[in-house]
């Protein structure tokens, strides 16, 4: 019996027509594509089809707004980083509390700087503020950064309109589109939004590329600098193996959107509904009418996630507990505890994340496999006796992680 992944919201599979497209790149396509000769100059044109590939994906204006990096993170960063550079009369950021790590982290460090954060809250299924942002932008604020759909529950943010907003207002705009990109139609074009990232490996490509989407005429401060690579924006020599890929998995990418949201969908949708009739005190999270087609996730309440993740992987079942980047931590997802899920629910979470490889076989299998798992744990639990919770187990719950 074969193991069943379902963890693509943290990796993808790498498409084997993507590896067939990467391979001449390898060996017999070497060149630098800054040099002058046939060499440079053949891989010079597969950078540049790679960057109208991407284009298409995200429904861009130009080829030419579509910056190369190392992955998500450092399109993020950039984007950022340049924005307050730019601007350095501006002292304010504007984001949510559900951010990746990657937005994170660096508005924890710029504070440090001098730098105020508005963190906007999200409520019980994840969903924003648009009266608490109107409410904070202003022409202090040198940049808002919004994720496009939340990598633990898939909600989708209304960044079409939040950038709309920001613009009147005179305020960069960028999105994390890491986890959107490739699941959901984008259609850049016909939006404010200024900056946007998205990175490889989310969507079958290799892991180590992404991209930084630019808007013309934005101002922008590159975070490398040296050569001349991506137009002055980023310096470095491409990483042309993986470039030639992502856009390739762009094409690809493009031409499955309904499949994700039909058939992708559907099997989330059954995986949902098969395992909350099995497991009794288990529920979705998220905005269940405006989320990501591929995202699951689902908490059950008084065992731990790990626990559940390891039972589950010694019966060749791959998930995770959230975002891959934080769930080395032993408390709670951010995510689960800004939406205010309790923490005899919030430790027990798990994210089912599907890609277009899997089926409903393997969906049917993890449906009969996660009822056991649960009955198992729960019966170890203090929290849990005679099929049911005890009395008050919040209260015997929350001082272990408060």
């Amino acid at each position: 019996m074969s193991d069943i992944y379902m963890d693509n919201n943290a990796t993808t599979m790498v498409d084997p027509e993507i590896v067939q497209e990467m391979l001449p790149y390898f060996t017999e396509q070497f060149g630098n594509p800054s040099s002058l000769h046939s060499f440079g100059n053949k891989v010079g044109h597969a950078i540049k089809k790679s960057r109208k590939q991407i284009q298409e994906l995200l429904g861009a204006e130009h080829d030419s707004e579509i910056i190369f990096t190392s992955c998500g993170t450092e399109a993020d960063s950039t984007a950022i980083l340049s924005a307050i550079q730019a601007q350095p009369e501006r002292k304010e950021i504007i984001t949510t509390v559900v951010e990746h790590p990657a937005i994170l982290s660096l508005c924890d460090h710029l504070e440090t700087d001098g730098y105020t954060v508005h963190r906007l809250k999200v409520d019980d299924r994840g969903r924003i503020s648009l009266e608490e942002y109107q409410s904070l932008l202003s022409d202090n604020v040198a940049i808002v950064s919004i994720m496009w759909a939340n990598n633990e529950t898939g909600t989708i943010f209304p960044v079409q309109k939040m950038a709309e907003m920001a613009h009147a207002a005179g305020v960069m705009f960028h999105t994390d589109a890491v986890q959107a990109a490739g699941k959901i139609s984008i259609k850049l074009k016909e939006t404010n939004i200024h900056m946007l990232s998205i990175s490889g490996h989310k969507l079958h490509a290799p892991k180590g590329v992404g991209v930084l989407y630019v808007k013309r005429g934005l101002r922008f401060r590159p975070m490398l600098r040296g050569g001349h690579q991506e137009r002055g924006r980023r310096a470095g020599t491409e990483n042309v193996t993986s470039i030639v890929g992502l856009g390739k998995a762009a094409e690809i990418a493009q031409s499955n959107i309904e499949f994700e949201n039909t058939k992708v969908k559907a099997l989330r949708d059954r995986l949902e509904q098969g395992i909350t009739e099995a497991v009794p005190n288990c529920f979705v999270n998220g905005d269940l009418n405006n989320r990501l087609p591929n995202t699951a996730s689902i908490s059950f309440e008084y065992i731990e996630g790990e626990a559940i993740l390891l039972l589950m992987n010694k019966v060749g079942i791959a998930a995770s507990s959230g975002s891959a980047c934080t769930s080395g931590s032993l408390e709670p997802s951010h995510v689960m505890l800004a939406m205010g899920i309790p923490y005899t629910a919030a430790h027990g979470t798990i994210r089912f994340s599907l890609s277009r490889y899997n089926t409903m076989e393997e969906v049917e299998r993890v449906i009969t496999e996660i009822p056991p798992i649960v009955e198992k744990l729960r019966k170890l639990s203090p929290y849990w006796g005679d099929g049911k919770p005890v009395e008050n187990p919040e209260e015997a719950f929350a001082p272990v992680y408060a």
